[in-house]
C-alpha cells in the first residue's frame, strides 16, 4: 500500500513578518522555512504506520508544490524518513491551485492514501484537503486525530463535540488531520539526513491550472500599546482604565 503526504514549505513561526512597499507581497528575503507543523505530524504517523509490520503500507512519499526554494524543507522530509518525494515546479499562491496539482501528482502513480494537514500555518488556510478529494473523486475524512488497520478495513478516529468518532472505511481516501495524529513530530538523525542526498525527488512540471482567488494586499496588526503602571493604591485608576480602555469590566 502507498501513502502520500502531502506538505506544506511554511515559514518558521519565530519569523518576522514584512511585506514590499505595496503591502502586495510577503518579503521571503531572510525567511527560514520549515515543513507545516500539521504535515509534519502527518509524516510522523505515517512512518510509524509503516514501520509496524501488522500494517500493509510498504513506501511513503512526500509531495509538495512550490519552487526550487522549497527543496530544503523537502530533504528534511526524506531525512525524517519518506522514502521519496515529488515536488511539483510552480509557486503555491492558491488552494484550488495546490489541490488540482496534487491531484495530478495523485493521479500520476496512485497512492491508496493521501494525508493532508488540516491548516497552514501562514494563511491559516485549510481547503487544500476537501478540494483534493473533490478533485479525485475520493472520500475525504476530516479533523482526523487516529489511524489504525483491520483487515481490508481502515479504521480513522476523529475529535467531536463531547466525544469521539470512528469511520471505517477502505482506500483509496483523504484523510484531512490535526493535532493528536502524532504525538511529536520526528527529528531526523544524522543517518538519515546522510541517506536523504541519495533518495530520489523528482521535480514534475505543473499541469498549468489557474488560481482562482489573488491576494490584494496584506496588514500588519495594530501595534500593542506601550504598558501602563498604575500605582498599587491607586485602585480607582485602574478601575476606570478597565472600564474604559481595556473594556474589560
Amino acid at each position: 500500500m502507498k501513502l502520500l503526504v502531502c506538505l506544506g514549505n511554511v515559514p518558521d513561526t519565530t519569523t518576522k513578518v514584512r511585506f514590499s512597499s505595496d503591502s502586495t507581497h510577503f518579503d521571503t528575503n531572510g525567511v527560514q522555512w520549515v515543513i507545516n507543523p500539521w504535515d509534519e505530524l502527518a509524516l510522523t504517523r505515517a512512518l510509524e504506520l509503516k514501520e509496524d509490520g501488522g500494517n500493509p503500507i510498504s513506501h511513503v512519499t512526500v509531495a509538495t508544490v512550490g519552487g526550487l526554494s522549497a527543496e530544503p524543507t523537502i530533504r528534511k522530509a526524506l531525512a525524517i524518513g519518506a522514502d521519496d518525494a515529488i515536488r511539483v515546479d510552480i509557486e503555491a499562491t492558491d488552494a484550488a491551485a495546490v489541490a488540482a496539482e496534487l491531484a495530478a501528482v495523485v493521479k500520476s502513480d496512485q497512492f491508496d492514501i493521501v494525508i493532508c494537514g488540516i491548516e497552514s500555518s501562514d494563511y491559516n488556510g485549510n481547503a487544500v484537503g476537501g478540494m483534493l478529494s473533490e478533485i479525485l473523486e475520493i472520500p475525504s475524512v476530516s479533523a482526523v486525530s487516529g489511524m489504525k488497520f483491520d483487515d481490508s478495513d481502515i479504521i480513522l478516529y476523529r475529535e467531536i463535540d463531547g466525544g469521539s468518532e470512528e469511520v471505517s472505511l477502505t482506500s483509496p481516501f483523504v484523510a484531512i488531520v490535526q493535532k493528536g495524529f502524532a504525538k511529536e513530530p520526528r527529528i531526523p538523525a544524522m543517518r538519515g539526513i546522510m541517506m536523504a542526498r541519495k533518495k530520489p525527488l523528482k521535480v514534475v512540471p505543473a499541469t498549468g491550472t489557474e488560481a482562482i482567488t489573488k491576494i490584494s494586499s496584506f496588514e500588519l496588526p495594530t501595534p500593542k500599546p506601550p504598558c501602563k503602571m498604575i500605582d498599587a493604591d491607586n485602585v480607582a485608576e485602574l478601575v476606570s482604565l478597565l472600564q474604559t480602555e481595556a473594556k474589560m469590566l
